[in-house]
């Protein structure tokens, strides 16, 4: 059994990077870096000095999650940390791969280890779609060292990976590519004769170039696959010289795709901006954010349900009037659909951001709670308990001394509704809750004198 094991030993696999793409791939299959110095973007983990350079330039460096959007370069990454390491680096999938596989990639990182002395990166794609046994299959061979690991994600790794997984990897967030990184890219592609597009004698005049940039919104990938069927579409002119102007450019891109998922980490950043911008004041920036909801295709009526609250929850008693307009968008957006129901969103939205705020009401029903789960359950005062029942009215004292407050002037008397007196709501002044400070103000002070 040993002969025959050393006699057919895992195939010593090519350097990561070599050839790793065929003339026929796609150009941003093709234009990948191949090293740290042609890699786009991410300065702020990359640049010299950064943590991560460092771990990998000094090959010290164990488990890594890459956090990010759509095409900012994770798994281009993983392979130039491979290469740069001298690494054996084997992919698999977080939608397709098995327990099975991770086993059989863990057994031949150890054959590699023991025959080549050479380390194996284990890169895993979407490694949010592991489920809890997958990911935790991974964990003995980490702690071995078996297999150094890279995964990577565009769902927040704190919420949908594993903790043992997470506590054991440093995890570092990608960003979007900027549009000057995107331009570059561009450019370097149209020049590139090896692996882009520098036989076609082609290029792009700025303005194309800017917009192919914008709309690409930070994804690589997008974007140079737009500027290859630009070049790809576009018939050389007279000269020979194919020439992507901007109406070429917008024609490539018949319409910008927004980065947004329903239930990640888009939906739930782009929720909360909208909410805060509202909070904040900002009709501009709360527009925007309902804006790129519609656009990306958000359910109207969880858009809807999230103003309702904010009506309450951040304006409060400063201005009642704002659930009343809430209330009313949320129900015509029920019958009227899209596209109309943007108007009334936005209608809603401008008036919540607008208006005076108080978090008031929010505070004190969270004060209430929190007595009534940990502090001891009050009884009802005798004055304020049911005296329908005659009997037991007379018995037991229900509603003996109870005033009835619109038998006074100004429909108010003096009376306790609560032992102790704690005070819960705590107006503020802004909006027309500066009104009812006065008038509560006033009552309490009335209350204090006649519990003296």
């Amino acid at each position: 059994m040993a002969d025959d094991f050393f006699a057919s030993p895992p195939p010593e696999p090519p350097r990561a990077g070599a050839a790793m793409h065929h003339a026929g791939a796609p150009l941003a299959s093709r234009m990948r870096p191949r090293t740290l110095e042609e890699y786009a973007g991410q300065q702020h983990i990359l640049a010299e000095g950064k943590l991560l350079r460092r771990a990998v330039q000094a090959d010290r460096f164990s488990s890594l999650i890459l956090y990010g959007p759509p095409g900012v370069g994770k798994t281009t990454l993983a392979h130039i940390i491979s290469q740069e390491t001298k690494s054996r680096f084997v992919t698999l999938s977080g939608v397709e791969s098995s327990v099975a596989d991770i086993r059989k990639e863990a057994e031949n990182a150890g054959h590699h280890i023991r025959l080549y002395n050479k380390t194996t990166i284990l890169f895993v794609d979407e490694i949010h779609r592991f489920n809890k046994a997958q990911q935790d299959v991974l964990l003995p061979h980490l702690e071995r060292g078996t297999l150094r690991f890279i995964g990577a994600t565009t769902h927040n790794p704190f919420f949908y990976v594993n903790s043992p997984l997470v506590s054991r990897s440093q995890v570092f967030t990608l960003e979007p590519l900027g549009i000057l990184d995107l331009e570059a890219l561009m450019d370097r592609a149209l020049s590139d004769t090896e692996r882009g597009l520098g036989g076609m004698k082609a290029r792009i005049e700025p303005d194309a170039r800017l917009h192919l940039a914008t709309v690409a919104d930070g994804d690589a990938r997008r974007c140079l696959n737009a500027l290859e069927l630009a070049v790809l579409s576009t018939q050389p002119d007279a000269a020979g010289e194919i020439v992507i102007t901007l109406n070429a450019a917008e024609e490539s891109v018949q319409q910008k795709t927004v980065v947004y998922d329903g239930d990640g980490d888009a939906h739930y950043d782009t929720i909360s901006a909208f909410i805060k911008s509202m909070r904040a004041s900002d009709p501009d920036a709360a527009l925007y954010w309902l804006a790129k909801m519609l656009y990306a295709g958000e359910d109207i009526r969880f858009i809807a349900r999230r103003i309702v609250i904010a009506a309450s929850e951040d304006i409060g008693m400063a201005d009642s009037n704002a659930l009343r307009v809430a209330v009313a968008a949320q129900q015509a957006v029920e019958f009227i659909g899209m596209p109309e129901a943007r108007i009334i969103l936005a209608h809603a939205t401008i008036y919540n951001a607008t208006a005076p705020k108080s978090n008031r009401s929010y505070t004190a029903i969270d004060a209430a709670l929190e007595d009534v789960k940990n502090g001891r359950t009050l009884p009802v005062p005798k004055h304020l308990r049911d005296a329908h029942h005659k009997k037991a009215a007379k018995e037991f004292g229900h509603g003996e001394g109870y005033l009835y407050p619109h038998n006074y002037e100004g429909g108010f008397v003096p009376q306790r509704c609560l032992e102790g007196g704690k005070q819960y709501y705590d107006p503020t002044a802004n909006g027309l809750e500066g009104r009812i400070k006065e008038r509560l103000d006033h009552w309490r002070k009335l209350w204090e004198e006649h519990a003296e």
